[in-house]
């Protein structure tokens, strides 16, 4: 963590210096706002978090409940959305309060005696090391929390405009085209299928917002996306799940493992929580009669409970309290639309659609949290650079581009793993079919399957080879290195946080020679991608982090010798910033592992942390001219 740049701190370095908008940012919800965002669920908080970097850029987040989330439905968090944390800065303390899963133990009848289960295999929860984080379980509503914080000690100090209803909008024209009808309400809670008014709740007046772009993040029901003419296409199946958060005493063995259970009386999918006593349960409640009219959704927990049991034989469950409970059918649905550019005047999208509000799907792959908080961070940096001026607008329809395919790709692989977990123990192609698929698509459910294609953001494969364990297209896989300043050995992508920059990973030849060519063009050349694209009153790596890594042991590098592009002037001070140089670790080298040349590389991250390039040392004009695709010139 870095600080003092700006003179000293004695209090939460993690608390930012106000900036901009953030700086006498009113209390009340303003007439004109560059971004409002509609539901302050894991999308819309996520999408405020990171514009809340970007200090000249009026960010507004509305929602009709009267305060914070208390309880959410979601709670499985995978390994990506770690990482996500880790660039938001609190990884480690919602790891510190989450439940690990770190194995999930599977359950089958007992050949001898079928009406009992048994425990029939045990497998890894990520054997095959696809990140150095963990696969964690904690509720939604701490996840919410954490990103809001964030927030509000961004630059923008972004906060939650709490007791607005979205009334519906339209599309204009002007330097604010959207108006947005907000009514003012009392007496709202919960969120989702746990929406609740109080007694007393009540109806205000409405007002008009005018913005540059909105964002509709309120979920599978969205006016957001009605208002553009936006519908949820799918089926639904006719098979039910109950699912309950309990407190429970219990003889069954695993009751702190996450577990995947058939047994001749049904399916149970059981989920440990956080604080080592409350557990989440999946419970089958079998097929749906039709003509059934949601009548499902009518049964009592009682019932729930009791098949669980029945399911759990010859173990019982005495459940001695439920924080929450539903029942619910499993649908698989997609947007016809991200974006609003079929209908807008100017056909520009100018009212965009991420969560629930254009994808929803089965709870059981612990997907529907993280995929949205993906949607809020692709969306988030993209709208900051527009607004900001680094980037045309045209930037902006990357989002329904990247996000429609990765929303596809989770339906499908979703539908598949709901209709592996609703089978019959008889009806497996073989006793471990569920384990084998479980296995074999980790890395999907994990988040690490998200592959952006060529676009002005993402390169081609041209120089891949010369990096080939940073696949252009999905994520920066991190491995530890050693940062040569102070010997202090760190994950090199865990220094890419949230805060808006591209990273260019500089990494050196042999001899460091042409690394230092590359460097000297960079700072010097007049078409250099820094000198084009950084404003002249920003430091010289406002906009691009470059860090060099070096292939030899940290203790040979003398730092006095590399390039001040890695040693640059930080704050109004103009302090040294000496986290720019990396060295390669013996045993666990960077080249090695990641497959980078030993004539060296250079390897291209978006703010969002993809690899969007991977490109030849030797030649820094290819840098310039990738770069040029999606940025303005500010010089």
């Amino acid at each position: 963590m870095q600080f003092h740049h700006h003179g000293y701190v004695s209090t939460d370095p993690r608390v930012l210096p106000a900036a901009g908008v953030g700086l006498d940012r009113p209390e009340e919800l303003p007439d004109e706002v560059d971004v409002l965002i509609v539901g302050s669920g894991p999308a819309g908080i996520v999408a405020a978090a990171q514009l809340a970097q970007f200090p000249n850029v009026v960010t507004r987040v509305v929602e009709r409940r009267d305060s914070r989330l208390v309880l959410g439905q979601a709670d499985g968090i995978q390994a990506r959305s770690v990482e996500t944390f880790q660039a938001f800065g609190f990884a480690r303390q919602i790891i510190d309060e989450a439940y690990q899963i770190t194995e999930t133990n599977f359950w089958t009848p007992d050949p001898e005696n079928p009406q009992h289960i048994v425990r029939s295999s045990v497998t890894d929860d990520d054997p095959a090391g696809i990140s150095e984080f963990p696969h964690l379980i904690v509720n939604q509503a701490r996840v919410i929390d954490y990103f809001a914080e964030y927030a509000r000690r961004a630059p923008a100090r972004g906060d939650v405009d709490y007791g607005y209803e979205f009334e519906g909008l339209e599309v204009g024209s002007g330097d604010y085209p959207v108006a947005v009808t907000l009514r003012e309400v009392t007496g709202q809670s919960g969120a989702g299928i746990n929406a609740e008014a109080a007694a007393d709740a009540a109806r205000g007046a409405t007002r008009v917002v005018h913005a540059k772009f909105v964002i509709g993040a309120d979920g599978a029901s969205s006016r957001v996306r009605r208002s553009i003419g936006g519908s949820l296409s799918g089926s639904t199946s006719m098979h039910a799940w109950g699912v309950m958060d309990v407190l429970a005493v219990t003889d069954f063995p695993d009751i702190r493992k996450k577990c995947i259970i058939h047994s001749e009386a049904g399916s149970i999918l059981h989920i440990p929580r956080e604080g080592n006593h409350l557990c989440r349960i999946y419970v089958d409640l079998g097929e749906v009669a039709e003509g059934d009219d949601r009548k499902v959704r009518d049964t009592p927990l009682e019932e729930i409970i009791a098949r669980a049991n029945a399911i759990l034989s010859p173990y019982t469950i005495d459940v001695r309290d439920v924080p929450w409970h539903s029942v619910y059918e499993v649908g698989h649905r997609l947007t016809d639309r991200f974006d609003d550019a079929e209908t807008s005047p100017d056909g520009k999208g100018r009212v965009f659609l991420m969560g629930d509000a254009c994808h929803t799907h089965s709870a059981k792959a612990g997907q529907g949290m993280n995929v949205s908080m993906q949607d809020g961070w692709n969306l988030g940096w993209k709208l900051g650079y527009v607004l900001e001026g680094r980037s045309p607008e045209s930037l902006l329809a990357t989002y329904s581009e990247e996000r429609r395919v990765t929303a596809k790709n989770l339906i499908d692989f979703d539908r598949e793993w709901s209709t592996l977990m609703a089978k019959k123990p008889e009806e497996f192609d073989s006793p471990s079919q569920l384990e084998e698929f479980y296995v074999q698509t980790a890395e999907f459910p994990a988040g690490f399957m998200t592959e952006y294609t060529d676009s002005m953001l993402t390169g081609t494969l041209e120089h891949q080879a010369l990096a080939a364990g940073f696949p252009i297209g999905k994520r920066f896989k991190s491995v530890m290195t050693t940062r040569v300043a102070d010997a202090v050995p760190v994950h090199l992508g865990h220094h890419h946080r949230a805060d808006g920059r591209y990273r260019v990973y500089a990494f050196a030849d042999r001899s460091g020679e042409q690394l230092a060519r590359w460097a000297d063009w960079l700072l010097e050349n007049p078409a250099s991608p820094i000198t084009r694209f950084t404003p002249a009153d920003a430091d010289l790596d406002a906009i691009f982090d470059v860090k060099a890594v070096l292939q030899q042991p940290h203790r040979e590098v003398r730092i006095e010798e590399q390039s001040k592009l890695f040693l640059p002037a930080s704050g109004p001070l103009g302090m040294t910033d000496y986290e720019k140089i990396y060295a390669a670790n013996a045993g666990e080298d960077i080249f090695d592992l990641r497959d980078v040349s030993r004539d060296g590389a250079v390897v291209v991250v978006r703010p969002d942390q993809y690899v969007a390039a991977v490109l030849p040392l030797d030649a820094p004009e290819a840098l310039a001219e990738f770069l040029s695709a999606a940025f303005l010139d500010r010089r």
